[in-house]
């Protein structure tokens, strides 16, 4: 069945979004960000959602429970400028029912 989720996305103006993402698509917060044309084309999702660019971090701002962060996605992060402890890749955020009512902010471009 198919079943969209809300999601709040701070674009890096500082304007929130918020967006109805599908859940049946197997998107990911990055692409669900550029489907939605919150960042200007070229500075989110440079590497295609591989976690080896950090151009999709956000800021997770809701207390939602995500799945555990991967060794890919957490060396990045270590790489990465501007890193806050809820620092996240978009890229590896499915969107599922469960994140109905998530809350990020986009990081600053690098």
């Amino acid at each position: 069945m198919e079943q969209d989720i809300t999601v709040k996305i701070t674009d890096r103006d500082g304007v929130t979004h918020e967006i109805q993402a599908p859940t049946d698509m197997a998107m990911n917060l990055m692409e669900v960000v550029r489907s939605y044309e919150l960042a200007p084309e070229g500075t989110i999702g440079i590497c295609g959602g591989m976690a080896m660019c950090a151009s999709c971090q956000c800021y997770v701002k809701s207390d939602h429970e995500l799945p555990e962060m991967g060794d890919d996605e957490d060396a990045m992060l270590a790489e990465a400028f501007y890193v806050e402890d809820n620092s996240r890749l978009g890229c590896q955020i499915q969107m599922t029912p469960e994140l109905d009512g998530l809350e990020v902010e986009l990081a600053p471009e690098s």
